[in-house]
């Protein structure tokens, strides 16, 4: 970086040094140009005046160097010429300078001078006799004057280019030694400096990249973390009914049970295969779920039929548990994935089954407004602890192990419940009392604003 700006601020000093260097010298052109045409009129008067007074004598006597004297008759002939031969010397009449002294007394012109093959400055001047006595000298060019200063120039151009290759890398240090001094694992120090103001977005869009990465990171170590207690967690599950079915088949395999005691094994195995099976399917659903439910359709359905399917598939369970579960409400048309909108149903259900009472009630209320469907699941079980509602959603989690574990249940459930609805970009909210029972509220927009078709 610090080569680049040292680049372009040499660079931009030797142009600037150029372009001024190009304009003192036409600005010096100029001048000199004007300085020779006033010292070509001074000679011009002093010349025809002594013309006047002594003519071609006078002439010859002249050692003006640099100067040519050209004396023309009123017909146009030369007279005299310091330069060439007046013999081959055509007929000057014609010439604006001499017209112009003739007509006005004195004329000026500059052109290119076939005879001395160069471009001069003409000054006539009309004599008493009426013949007009011309001066001419070579006009200064450009590069005549260029020339002329060549010696001070180039001292002064390599004095420039030495000064401006130290004041460049002088500068360019200068303005990058406060970047170079910033500590970039801390940027939000230098926020309001006034010789860091140009770069202070470019701070803040790192201290921000850092925040995030900070954010990432701690997330990736949560998932890490959550993966990790999951799969502990999923081992121990599946350890259980495992062991049991397991330990069952080979008391049968031995002999060691009984004929009456045979059918009271197997269904005990058949009851812990059911379990395991259940626990499975709860994982694979939850591992879709983690996934964003990308491998799932959204479509409109009807949140009360849905609702209505879920509590006709826990029938037989209601009835076991000697339980009334009505379900009250209206059409409710909503843009979802309708096995995760089935999921979230059934699985408040099963869990107000679960931690119900004999006897007790459940009340499943389907209702929708302009923007949000509102699903809500009210049952009269045991009710949850304040100090439990926090942790309900976890994976896993039981509040009550024996009697879950009695029940069926997998500690998977609500965690399904709670990914599902993120998913539908909806949220839940718990109203419980123990000992009284619990209302979970599930609200999700008609028709979420990205959804994946």
């Amino acid at each position: 970086m610090s080569h680049k700006i040292f680049r372009a601020i040499w660079i931009t000093a030797i142009g600037i040094f150029l372009m001024s260097l190009l304009l003192i010298m036409g600005y010096l052109y100029g001048y000199f140009s004007s300085l020779q045409k006033e010292q070509l009129r001074a000679t011009t008067e002093l010349a025809a005046r002594g013309t006047a007074m002594a003519g071609t004598t006078y002439l010859e006597s002249l050692s003006a160097e640099g100067y040519r004297f050209t004396w023309v008759s009123s017909e146009g002939k030369v007279l005299f010429d310091n330069e060439a031969d007046t013999a081959r010397m055509s007929n000057h009449m014609e010439r604006p300078e001499i017209i112009r002294a003739l007509a006005e007394g004195y004329g000026e012109a500059t052109r290119h001078s076939s005879t001395l093959e160069n471009e001069q400055h003409y000054a006539a001047k009309r004599l008493p006799d009426g013949s007009v006595l011309r001066v001419s000298m070579t006009q200064l060019s450009f590069w005549s004057l260029l020339y002329g200063f060549a010696q001070p120039i180039c001292l002064v151009i390599v004095t420039a280019l030495l000064l401006s290759y130290a004041l460049s890398q002088w500068i360019a240090g200068k303005i990058v030694a406060p970047i170079n001094e910033i500590d970039l694992e801390a940027p939000e120090r230098y926020f309001g400096r006034e010789e860091l103001k140009e770069i202070e977005p470019l701070l803040r869009h790192i201290f921000e990249q850092q925040n995030r990465l900070k954010r990432d990171g701690e997330e990736t170590r949560k998932a890490a973390l959550i993966r990790q207690e999951f799969s502990a967690n999923v081992s121990h599950e599946l350890k259980t009914p495992l062991h049991a079915i397991s330990g069952y088949a080979e008391l049968m395999e031995n002999g060691m049970v009984r004929e009456e005691d045979i059918r009271p094994f197997a269904k005990k195995i058949h009851a812990e295969s059911l379990r395991m099976t259940r626990l499975i399917e709860d994982i694979i659903d939850l591992t879709k779920l983690d996934h964003g439910g990308t491998e799932m359709t959204w479509e409109k359905c009807d949140a009360y039929r849905v609702a209505e399917n879920a509590m006709d598939s826990l029938e037989a369970a209601v009835s076991k548990a000697e339980i009334a579960m009505t379900l009250k409400g209206e059409s409710a048309p909503i843009t979802a994935i309708p096995p995760m909108l089935y999921s979230i149903v059934y699985n408040l259900c099963d869990n107000a089954i679960k931690y119900n009472h004999r006897g007790g009630r459940i009340m499943v209320t389907v209702s929708q407004n302009e923007d949000e469907t509102i699903l809500s699941v009210s049952d009269t079980g045991i009710g949850i602890p304040e100090a439990e509602q926090t942790r309900i959603f976890e994976r896993f989690y039981r509040m009550d192990k024996s009697r879950s574990r009695a029940a069926g249940g997998t500690g998977l459930g609500l965690s399904i419940v709670k990914h599902a609805v993120m998913i539908h970009h909806g949220k839940i909210d718990l109203d419980s009392t123990p000992g009284e029972g619990s209302t979970f509220t599930v609200s999700l927009p008609n028709r979420p604003a990205d959804i994946t078709r």
